[in-house]
């Protein structure tokens, strides 16, 4: 499973969200991926891509969301398959909050697709805005995220579990979720189809004439980096600088937690 492959990087995303790993006594246990029948072909992909014996099985039963739910699971049992799967970063048991992205050499945007295809949503809001989002416990798989979609977008985004469930909600939306998108789901990849075809019709969308568009965020540079460590406050360097206290107070947050390259490191 070389992750630097994009169809390996990808499901590796898909199962670290959507997966679960689980073990008994001698060394028996199983990983198990079950979704939506309708996307069953991406099981199917999974099942080729994999040289162990594997079965996919469909069920119908009632669930607390609708009366009848037809579900397909994918069941690999291989202990060679389950270990490189957990040395390369998926936990046995529950995993919501542990996960994060592999310290082996990734192909970032096939992986940061599979997150968002398990544990994501792509399409038009209520509204008829586009927008990327994606839903995790994890701190580290948000922040590698955020810090890949501001390498593309340049747009960035502060970080905050929300008070209800304790989950980061990131998400992009109009002219920057069309950038994201158009990025991740590039022609020929594996994804979801459903979504895939989502993320194709976002680039349909034109801001209408009437609608304010959202300032470009200025780079900060190496001077104003300088500044804002030497005066320690978010809210003078704000003055000095010319820029809010908000962004300010992300930045030297960023530069104190080894996110952002510290003048002295350039």
């Amino acid at each position: 499973m070389d992750l630097t492959v994009p169809e390996y990087a990808y499901m590796f995303g898909f199962l670290q969200a959507d997966g679960h790993l689980s073990q008994q006594s001698r060394q028996r246990g199983r990983l198990t991926v079950e979704i939506n029948a309708q996307d069953v072909d991406l099981l199917r992909r999974f099942q080729k891509l994999t040289p162990y014996n594997s079965s996919i099985i469909e069920r119908t039963r009632s669930t607390n969301f609708a009366e009848i739910h037809t579900s397909a699971t994918w069941t690999l049992c291989s202990l060679e398959a389950r270990t490189k799967l957990n040395e390369l970063g998926l936990p046995y048991g529950r995993k919501s909050k542990t996960i994060a992205p592999p310290s082996v050499e990734v192909s970032h945007r096939d992986y940061l697709r599979g997150l968002i295809d398990a544990d994501g949503s792509v399409g038009y809001t209520a509204k008829g805005f586009p927008f990327v989002s994606l839903a995790t416990a994890s701190t580290c798989i948000s922040t590698r995220l955020s810090e890949y979609a501001r390498e593309i977008t340049g747009a960035e985004r502060i970080l905050k579990r929300n008070a209800r469930d304790g989950i980061y909600n990131v998400l992009y939306a109009m002219e920057t979720a069309q950038k994201l998108a158009a990025h991740l789901y590039y022609p020929g990849c594996l994804s979801l189809e459903r979504k895939l075809t989502a993320a194709n019709a976002l680039a349909t969308w034109v801001r209408p004439a009437s609608m304010r568009v959202a300032h470009t965020r200025q780079r900060w540079n190496e001077h104003e980096d300088q500044v804002l460590l030497e005066l320690n406050s978010p809210k003078a360097a704000a003055e000095v600088l010319g820029r809010t206290t908000q962004s300010c107070n992300l930045r030297l947050w960023r530069l104190r937690n080894g996110l952002a390259p510290r003048p002295s490191d350039r």
